[in-house]
């Protein structure tokens, strides 16, 4: 596995990857590897003849309170997972290489990044729609893998990718990957490693909760009351607070007060033990 931190060698190694018409396959990361990052590996491998992954803790995407400076970084240990995966190249750029002096473009994805996260957050996804973008543009993937544990940052990154005409990747291109849970149903996280045991074991209400929702909610029952329900089991169970408990159309994240025609998700991101946890299910008819 090559490792590259520099974009011009970038640029000319995945020339190297596309000769004889290979398509490439780009996973971006930001590090702290878990056997989630690896079924993004794996299912890109079925998809394109190499992968190449990107390591990079956006500090563009991070705000004024949170854990920039706290956050994992593990590149040697990383590298070693992504060897043993078969990944061909790993992009690994420095802050002043993905954002040299007098950078000075931001991108911002109306609409689906009102909501959730991006309310919760200020200014997260104009962070990630404009790193994503620039690593769109440096690596030129014929497809690009995402996890579905962030619907929302991967409703994001589709819309951008229409919004602005990409075609390396397209937006049909950008594929999300089912979440990998933990055997307690728990979704797989850099973040679940700051919980202590007795956070850990509690955090498990999360998904257990979650679906019980959802089956009420499929059966016909009051959304509203159902969510509000679903915050007193959270809270109940542990956790602190709950940032949002919402039922979104799955395409747009426009809120929902009863299931439709079109595809729905069960939203959540709640706190315990000083850790925010996200989290999204789909919602039948």
């Amino acid at each position: 596995m090559q490792t590259i931190a520099q974009l011009d060698m970038l640029r000319k190694s995945v020339a190297e990857l596309r000769k004889g018409g290979a398509k490439v396959a780009l996973v971006p990361t930001m590090g702290a590897l878990h056997d989630g990052h690896l079924t993004l590996m794996r299912e890109a491998a079925k998809l394109a003849d190499h992968v190449v992954a990107s390591i990079f803790v956006n500090p563009t995407q991070f705000g004024p309170n949170e854990d920039l400076d706290a956050y994992p970084r593990q590149l040697a240990e990383d590298s070693a997972m992504l060897e043993s995966e078969g990944v061909a190249l790993l992009w690994a750029p420095t802050v002043d290489e993905m954002y040299p002096k007098g950078f000075a473009s931001s991108i911002s994805v109306e609409g689906v990044s009102a909501d959730f996260c991006g309310a919760d957050r200020p200014g997260h996804f104009d962070g990630v729609a404009t790193v994503v973008c620039k690593l769109f543009h440096q690596v030129l993937p014929d497809i690009a893998c995402f996890g579905e544990k962030d619907w929302q940052q991967l409703a994001v990154i589709r819309q951008m990718a229409r919004d602005l005409d990409l075609t390396r990747p397209f937006a049909n291109d950008i594929i999300g990957i089912p979440t990998v849970r933990e055997p307690d149903g728990l979704a797989m996280s850099s973040r679940n490693r700051y919980l202590d045991d007795q956070d850990r074991a509690a955090a498990a209400t999360l998904p257990r909760e979650m679906r019980e929702a959802i089956a009420r909610i499929e059966d016909g029952q009051h959304v509203g009351r159902t969510l509000a329900a679903l915050e007193d089991a959270l809270l109940g169970a542990g956790f602190s607070s709950v940032d949002y408990a919402d039922l979104a159309d799955a395409a747009n994240l426009a809120k929902l007060d009863k299931l439709d025609t079109h595809p729905a998700r069960l939203l959540v991101a709640a706190r315990i033990g000083g850790t925010r946890l996200i989290d999204n299910m789909a919602v039948n008819m």
